[in-house]
């Protein structure tokens, strides 16, 4: 799967970013959050291509996922 996030200590502080750019994910989450679409994220930031917006999302949720399922694996263990 291609990487749409990126953190590197150099560029915003090391805040996750959306690949090729200093748009940390933690703006994109907040403007979804306030009702921005992804429409409107592409005309905010018209030099990044949509992909990378949903690729990023998508790649978000995937952690969250893998994460929420290896606490729920780790909490099973300890309480088995």
């Amino acid at each position: 799967m291609k990487k749409y996030i990126t953190s590197k200590k150099d560029i915003m502080g090391g805040a996750p970013c959306i690949v090729g750019t200093r748009i940390p994910i933690e703006v994109i989450l907040y403007r979804l959050k306030e009702g921005y679409t992804l429409k409107d994220l592409h005309k905010m930031y018209p030099w990044v291509e949509p992909k990378k917006f949903e690729g990023a999302l998508e790649e978000l949720a995937n952690k969250l996922g893998r994460s929420r399922n290896d606490q729920t694996f780790s909490q099973t263990q300890t309480f088995a």
